[in-house]
């Protein structure tokens, strides 16, 4: 069968190279064609087009560059039309793919939508778009099946896929023991600052963020690069601080680190899973931030929080997040102490809730048994 796979960003990229390993093992004669990254491209080729084109984040930054999205768009109707897939794969990338979803759906194509837009957060109008447009919803957080059944849609939901992944990185674990010499660190315990996957946050993060390195003389502040980012995004930041930027080695600087900050995002929820304290940060556009306050109606931003329902980890946003109040709290998480020891209780509640690991196995499982019945 031929698969359609459309992943907008790097959160994407990462589930859709799992879920692709996945669609292989269930059926060994697929074609598979996508949007996505490296991660996507080592399991199925050359992307169509690389998520690096599409990733524009905030309500002023999609205006500003809205003619490059809706030519993405056109584009990929087109692409989908010629290739004539038998399924349509959406991963996330909500105000890209709910428009291909409506053209897929009124031009005869099966829909899936693997990992669902945070409608339960903001834009609950949406789930009706779902319900009309979508063939299979496959969810990732546990309180999503219950919720998504309040409006007569039967969403799939066997764990979250980023339990592979981390399973997958921690067998790396113990690292080569060069490994500080390797990326030019020293021997002081790290801190690690995983400052976004796109230009504007770390443009609008990571000034305040590497302010720690002068706060905390005794570590090393290290920035993990992130895979859809150049050296050249976090010069002229880093220039003239002691704080590195290594690049490809996310999971490993979050497992040597004695702790994070992190901006909120897919990172919070896999430096939960691999057990590494931290501080969720954000700071975007005044405009994009408050056009945003109107609309969302959750009480928390990260991952972590959300799916325990209660603070787990602080969030700094926009005004909040100072230098002052990330020191406050990141000295209480690098010393051993109630703090540190209240969250690292909480990561092991968290780790039962999100299941067992070969998540996007079963997903695939389901995916294939769907198309073929």
């Amino acid at each position: 069968m031929r698969y359609y796979i459309i992943a907008g960003e790097a959160s994407g990229d990462l589930h859709g190279s799992m879920l692709i390993k996945g669609i292989k093992l269930h059926d060994a004669a697929a074609e598979i064609r996508f949007w996505g990254g490296d991660l996507m491209k080592a399991e199925a080729g050359t992307p169509v087009k690389h998520y690096r084109e599409l990733a524009f984040m905030g309500f002023l930054e999609v205006v500003l560059n809205i003619k490059t999205v809706l030519g993405n768009i056109h584009f990929c109707k087109r692409d989908i039309t010629v290739w004539n897939p038998d399924v349509i794969i959406l991963i996330d990338y909500p105000g890209f793919n709910f428009r291909i979803a409506e053209f897929a759906h009124n031009a005869g194509f099966k829909v899936f939508y693997y990992i669902a837009p945070k409608v339960w957060a903001w834009k609950e109008g949406r789930v009706k778009r779902i319900k009309k447009n979508v063939d299979k919803l496959f969810v990732i957080f546990p309180f999503e099946k219950e919720y998504f059944k309040r409006f007569g849609i039967d969403a799939y939901y066997v764990g979250n896929p980023l339990v592979d992944s981390v399973a997958q990185k921690i067998k790396l674990i113990p690292f080569e023991d060069n490994f500080n010499q390797k990326h030019g660190l020293d021997d002081r315990p790290i801190i690690t600052l995983l400052s976004g996957s796109r230009k504007q946050e770390v443009a609008y993060c990571l000034p305040t963020m590497v302010k720690l390195a002068s706060e905390f003389p005794d570590f090393q502040v290290v920035v993990a690069g992130a895979p859809s980012l150049t050296e050249n995004d976090y010069r002229a930041i880093l220039q003239g601080t002691s704080v590195k930027v290594v690049f490809g080695k996310t999971y490993e600087l979050l497992a040597m680190a004695r702790a994070a900050v992190v901006v909120s995002g897919t990172a919070t929820l896999e430096a939960a899973l691999i057990g590494t304290p931290q501080v969720v940060c954000y700071r975007g556009s005044i405009i994009s931030i408050t056009i945003a306050r109107w609309f969302i109606k959750v009480k928390y931003i990260s991952l972590v929080n959300l799916i325990m329902n209660r603070e787990v980890v602080k969030e700094l946003i926009q005004k909040d997040f100072t230098l002052h109040s990330t020191v406050s709290e990141l000295r209480a998480l690098l010393l051993d102490g109630p703090r540190r020891n209240a969250m690292l209780s909480d990561y092991a509640i968290l780790r039962s809730m999100l299941g067992e690991p070969a998540v996007a196995d079963r997903v695939a499982a389901e995916m294939v048994k769907e198309l073929k019945s």
